[in-house]
């Protein structure tokens, strides 16, 4: 059965949109988003959880004129990731129909949305999903590896994390993270380019992206494993560089932080 997100900026219209959703018997969820910044941000939590996760999201029932990122604008960074969830438009305008097909949209459904159509789009999105599933091959659920230190990578390079600056989303790719500070509830992302505030805890993080190489050296920081350049130990205490920054690391992970560096340097 389809998890959905749906997302429109007209509340009346979003409220309807999900009730048809929810009577479907194809559809074993239905959530709204009433902008694109919310809708990214579910989505880059679903797809960080992965298809089996609470917040998983099969399919995106999306309108295309909204304030700020239009819906083809979402449309076009979720391209960019590995397995995105399926996209359905639903648009009061028909001359978008080109560039959403382009878009590979499962469907393209009219305002006002008829019970019949969307019924349609439905099944053609539940469809895909489920040969989707089908066709999962072994190796492509051996897409995270283990390292040649032990701690797992993903070959994926293309995952990104949404990030808000002064009302405008960013898409910062975790590839690109040196390390991660903690901030009470929100957690700073440093980055060659500068660092991004998000409002995700760091443990969150770590359980997240432990498969991505990310190690906790301290209780308020983790770090990519392969952005350390050097490892110091000096009267007891331990320091990494990564960068220009010299990060201290706890007597309760440097023992582990040195191994898995010796595992690495061994190759």
């Amino acid at each position: 059965m389809l998890r959905v997100l749906a997302v429109d900026d007209e509340k009346p219209a979003l409220e309807e949109l999900l009730y048809l959703l929810r009577s479907d018997p194809r559809v074993h969820s239905a959530e709204g988003a009433t902008d694109a910044a919310e809708a990214l941000r579910r989505i880059s939590r679903a797809l960080d959880v992965g298809p089996d996760g609470a917040d998983a999201i099969d399919v995106v029932f999306l309108d295309i004129h909204m304030p700020g990122l239009t819906g083809l604008d979402v449309a076009k960074l979720l391209a960019g990731f590995a397995r995105p969830p399926l996209i359905v438009f639903v648009t009061a305008h028909e001359n978008f129909a080109v560039k959403a097909f382009d878009l590979k949209a499962v469907d393209y459904v009219l305002k006002p949305v008829r019970r019949e159509r969307l019924s349609e789009a439905v099944r053609r999105a539940s469809d895909l999903a489920k040969s989707a599933r089908e066709e999962s091959t072994p190796a492509e659920d051996a897409q995270t590896q283990p390292s040649a230190t032990g701690v797992p990578v993903a070959d994926d390079a293309s995952e990104y994390i949404s990030v808000e600056l002064g009302g405008v989303t960013r898409f910062v790719a975790v590839g690109d993270i040196a390390y991660i500070e903690a901030h009470g509830d929100y957690a700073r992302l440093h980055t060659p380019e500068g660092s991004h505030l998000v409002r995700i805890p760091l443990g969150t993080l770590e359980e997240r992206w432990a498969s991505r190489g990310f190690v906790r050296i301290h209780r308020s920081r983790l770090v990519a494993l392969g952005r350390i350049d050097e490892l110091r130990l000096d009267s007891g205490t331990t320091t990494v560089r990564v960068g220009t920054a010299e990060l201290a690391v706890s007597r309760r992970h440097a023992r582990q932080l040195r191994d898995l560096l010796m595992r690495r340097a061994r190759g």
